[in-house]
């Protein structure tokens, strides 16, 4: 039950559509069925969509994902992000399970949802301030219990990888969604209201909440994202060469990199706990360096450490968080940005882009984020575009080391590690993401997680050892992207979900059965998975999006060091398993 919302005319209606959950396989179908194909993404006839659906926003584990879907600047598919954090109770809370947004306001506006009514309005004042600043000026316009999701210069100024930031810290970085709002002149959505996600069965919900907070302590990656310094604080011995992206995936043997100790997490703790509302887990945190900048937006995933470190050849744990919170600030993602200066710096190596930036100079990072955010300069600008497109600008000797997929830099865990992490890069209908599917160590007999096999066989996902590239890989990988593109249709974390987390098959099933009040079982999720896949391949091909491959060097170039040693995704047994991967999924 959709508001439709036309920011050209001002005119809002409510729309109806009977049995859909409402995440974001109704807004992939509202795409398809209201814009031509071919559309630019920053054509005012584009559609937005920013949805709870009907689960996402309920107070209960796992359950506070909000999804912000769009055909991507950066790929020309459809670009779907999620946030955690509080955004999603907070839009369920103004009485909106979903907003379709289309047209282009007159001025810089931004949209506000109150108590079940939506309403545009002036955001020029607005105009070019970074995603806290803003939030703090429409809290103070509209209560400090309101909730934002926020575009910051980045956005304003069509990065093509800018992201929305929600309530300060908790953004929704892939695939360029707040170019998207920029282009509808469109700064942030807010929610102002205190109903709470109804439930049908309360109880049902408070005794998976008890279960889940006690798996906490015996829960090994639950443990590692609740404990300090939580999922996202690499510490400890560095990862094996070959498992994360140094250097843009150039360096697979001894890099001379380091990991932080957790005693340098000491004082730069923002917010640690209280993220998600209704979840007990407390992974997403805050953390940024002690001083006078914006420290707020520290909100840290998995990925920037390795994004804006290691893969720019810097192991500064400062010099990391800093970047990340001026990413959020500024509305960008690390990710892509990561992935961009990587390919700037192996150019400029090379002699393909004099005077380019170089690895391992963390002094020039905080001027790079300023730059391509706001498109200052010749460099600036050029980067604001993406490795891709800055590769077709440089020629085709730049084109090897733009680490792509479909246009979409790739997130730094390594495919040639990880094979089915590798299918998942290259086929994935709307690009390149970490967390589509579960990491294929997690399941190899020797080194995994052992108590995950279960869950895993009950989709049919055998355990294999991590190194093997064959026909099983690729139907084990499609049933995995299955599962948790179910969790994705549903708005629910895949953090704290099957095969390795808290939430099994079983509860996931009664969670959804509690919340809903009607019965939902394993085929019901496994449906919703397929039918997300689905919708999204369907929507890439109408729109003549780019080939599932991987760049080059993933299967040329192996790792060189290490008990990985020799890994590489031979080219033979990589079309094997996708023929596999596609004949899964029943796609030809």
């Amino acid at each position: 039950m959709p508001f439709i919302v036309d920011l050209t005319s001002g005119n809002v209606e409510k729309e109806h559509h009977p049995g859909e959950i409402g995440g974001s396989v109704l807004g992939l179908r509202l795409m398809a069925s209201r814009t031509p194909a071919g559309l630019d993404p920053y054509d005012p006839r584009a559609l937005l969509y920013v949805a709870a659906g009907a689960l996402g926003g309920t107070a209960a584990p796992g359950l506070a994902k909000a999804v912000f879907l769009a055909k991507s600047p950066l790929t020309g598919v459809a670009g779907e992000s999620h946030a955690l954090g509080p955004f999603a109770a907070g839009l369920r809370g103004a009485g909106a399970k979903a907003l379709a947004v289309t047209g282009r306001a007159a001025r810089l506006s931004y949209l506000l949802v109150r108590d079940g009514q939506v309403s545009l309005h002036d955001a020029s004042e607005l105009q070019g301030l970074g995603t806290a600043a803003t939030t703090d000026a429409l809290r103070a316009r509209h209560g400090l219990g309101a909730h934002v999701a926020a575009i910051g210069p980045a956005g304003e100024n069509l990065v093509r990888y800018a992201s929305i930031v929600t309530d300060h810290a908790y953004a929704a970085g892939r695939y360029g969604l707040g170019a998207v709002f920029g282009a509808k002149n469109l700064k942030a959505v807010v929610c102002v209201g205190e109903g709470a996600a109804e439930v049908a069965d309360p109880g049902a919900v408070a005794g998976l909440a008890a279960y889940y907070r006690d798996s906490l302590a015996t829960n090994p990656l639950a443990a590692i994202q609740a404990g300090m310094p939580g999922f996202a604080g690499w510490v400890g011995d560095p990862p094996a060469p070959g498992y994360a992206a140094v250097r843009n995936f150039s360096v697979t043997g001894a890099h001379g990199l380091r990991v932080p100790s957790a005693d340098d997490y000491d004082g730069r703790a923002v917010a640690t706990t209280g993220a998600c509302p209704g979840c007990p887990n407390d992974c997403l945190k805050v953390y940024a360096p002690p001083g006078p900048a914006e420290r707020r937006t520290g909100g840290l995933g998995q990925e920037a450490f390795l994004s804006l470190g290691w893969n720019l050849g810097i192991d500064d744990l400062d010099t990391v968080l800093a970047a990340n919170a001026r990413c959020n600030d500024l509305g960008l993602d690390p990710v892509s940005l990561g992935g961009t200066l990587a390919f700037a710096m192996e150019c400029a190596e090379r002699g393909l882009l004099p005077g380019g930036p170089a690895f391992g100079d963390p002094a020039a990072l905080p001027g790079l984020i300023d730059d391509v955010a706001g498109r200052t300069g010749e460099l600036g600008d050029l980067l604001a575009e993406g490795a891709a497109r800055a590769a077709a600008k440089l020629g085709p000797a730049a084109a090897p080391y733009a680490m792509t997929v479909k246009g979409a830099e790739l997130p730094c865990f390594d495919p040639r590690v990880q094979p089915g992490i590798g299918l998942g890069y290259a086929i994935a209908p709307g690009g390149p993401r970490y967390d589509a599917l579960e990491h294929d160590l997690d399941f190899d007999p020797v080194a995994g997680l052992a108590y995950s096999f279960g869950e895993a066989r009950r989709i049919g996902a055998e355990p294999a050892p991590v190194a093997g590239l064959d026909a099983e890989r690729g139907r084990r990988t499609a049933r995995l992207l299955r599962l948790w593109s179910g969790l994705d249709a549903l708005n629910v974390c895949v953090f704290a979900s099957s095969p390795t987390r808290p939430l099994t098959l079983d509860h996931l099933s009664a969670l959804v059965t509690a919340v809903l009040g009607r019965e939902f079982t394993l085929d019901d999720l496994l449906a919703a998975g397929q039918a997300r896949l689905d919708e999204m391949r369907a929507y890439a091909i109408r729109e003549g999006g780019g080939p599932d491959e991987l760049p080059a060097r993933m299967h040329e170039a192996p790792v060189t060091a290490g008990p990985h040693e020799g890994a590489v995704l031979d080219r033979a047994s990589f079309e094997v398993a996708r023929a596999a991967f596609y004949e899964e999924l029943g796609w030809r």
